[in-house]
């Protein structure tokens, strides 16, 4: 028996096969007109009886099948009679063949694809790799979901394994995160204009570089040499105002002795003409030319991206700006990493040293989505000291009440923040402290303080 009849046998007698296998399998994987028609037949009469079908009913549904030729006809009838096996297969055995099945044909659509649109759509060649990625990808996935009790091993691990999260360079943020940002999480930096945003996810992203994390930054306000040249002041331990003097050869030294496993990436889009869908092809591309797959992502900034499925201008600024974080989160989902971006405070927001999460411009609903947001606060007093005011917003990794408001200090030249002295907490802090101990040698008690 070939093997698409082998499916398709399955699909009508093999109850724990068809809630394994029928959500991963297509009708174009099946090359003979008769088989894809049977598939089409079963797949209706499960989706509308949720159950599996007799070979009497698909006779009765083919019979029922209209502006259907006479040869096609009989093809299907002689195909759907055959469907017999009198010897029974190891179910496991049954869903890797299908699952191989699934890939090789996934593959050869994908190749015959690529050479029409090579051959008769050259203008949309860009796609090739796109649909090339995306049969490549083709896998059964067979969780159902987490068991509360039976999965109680794999939580345990997750909850003390510290290696799931990537820390921030700076301690109080590992503090009020639990150790660092977990994957699939979106987080949002509030503040005003020139505060800081850009300065602060670069002073980050420098630190994951030399973390040995891939970084990709994605900016749609300033231009990408712009943002390395944050980077490099940071990196480089030089202030941004005299890299430009340096002599090429020593440039080149500089960067030499920069050691890490990480790359980072730098990639410019216009303002507005981004969303979620360029970024996502833009993982593909990476991926495929270079080889190289991002730990932690930011965006600068989620309020001038697009959204993949509005239109600008045709909804409220709530609707849009709700629509681009939900993608954004969706994809730090998909592909299993944190994502990283910033946001403007409106007019009262820009004025006020205390600003709240109602004091975020243009979408309330972006801090409905977003998992960790905290505010960037400067005054004349703060600044003066060379440090800013980190205000917690929203906290879904750690208990917002500890240490709600903290301070950080500030490198400007050199794009870097850093710590500052407990004693520079000490009128700070509202709200129950943390204890001082690193993160990582009692993380369960600083991940757990308070809960209890």
């Amino acid at each position: 028996m070939k093997l698409e009849n082998f499916i398709l046998l399955n699909l009508i007698e093999n109850d724990d096969y068809v809630r394994k296998c029928l959500p991963y399998v297509k009708e174009e994987y099946f090359h003979g007109k008769a088989e894809r028609l049977i598939f089409r037949l079963i797949g209706k009469y499960i989706a509308d009886y949720n159950n599996l079908p007799s070979k009497a009913a698909l006779y009765i549904e083919l019979e029922n099948t209209v502006n259907l030729n006479q040869e096609l006809f009989q093809s299907t009838k002689s195909t759907i009679e055959n469907l017999r096996s009198d010897e029974t297969f190891d179910l496991d055995w049954i869903v890797d063949k299908t699952e191989s099945f699934c890939q090789e044909r996934a593959i050869h659509n994908a190749l015959l694809q690529s050479i029409d649109i090579a051959e008769n759509k050259p203008e949309t060649k860009g796609l090739i790799p796109e649909v090339l990625t995306e049969a490549l990808a083709v896998s059964f996935d067979t969780n159902i979901g987490h068991s509360l009790l039976e999965d109680w091993e794999a939580r345990w691990d997750h909850y003390n394994n510290v290696e799931t999260r990537k820390p921030f360079s700076l301690q109080m943020f590992n503090k009020i995160s639990g150790g660092g940002l977990p994957d699939k999480t979106l987080t949002v930096v509030l503040a005003g204009t020139g505060v800081g945003k850009s300065r602060w996810m670069c002073s980050e992203a420098a630190h994951d570089l030399q973390s040995g994390r891939n970084v990709l930054y994605i900016t749609l306000e300033m231009a990408d040499w712009r943002i390395a040249e944050r980077i490099d002041a940071n990196l480089l331990d030089t202030p941004i105002s005299e890299l430009a003097r340096i002599e090429k050869a020593e440039y080149k030294r500089r960067i030499d002795m920069v050691k890490t496993a990480g790359k980072l990436i730098i990639k410019e889009y216009p303002t507005t003409s981004a969303s979620s869908l360029n970024f996502k092809h833009l993982f593909n591309e990476l991926r495929l030319k270079k080889h190289f797959r991002p730990d932690v992502v930011y965006v600068d900034y989620i309020n001038i991206c697009a959204s993949s499925r509005l239109r600008r201008g045709m909804s409220s600024s709530y609707e849009y700006i709700k629509a681009i974080a939900e993608e954004l989160r969706g994809l730090a989902c998909e592909y299993s990493i944190p994502i990283i971006t910033a946001t403007q405070t409106n007019r009262a927001g820009f004025t006020s040293s205390d600003p709240g999460l109602e004091d975020t411009a243009e979408s309330f609903g972006l801090p409905a989505t977003t998992d960790l947001m905290f505010a960037l606060i400067s005054t004349d007093e703060l600044n003066e000291l060379d440090q800013q005011m980190v205000k917690q917003l929203k906290n879904r990794l750690g208990d917002p009440t500890y240490n709600s408001r903290f301070v950080i200090g500030i490198d400007k030249p050199k794009m870097r923040y850093y710590d500052c002295e407990q004693e520079a907490q000490e009128d700070i802090l509202d709200g129950p402290v943390m204890d001082n101990t690193p993160i990582g040698e009692s993380i369960d008690r600083a991940k757990f303080n308070g809960f209890f």
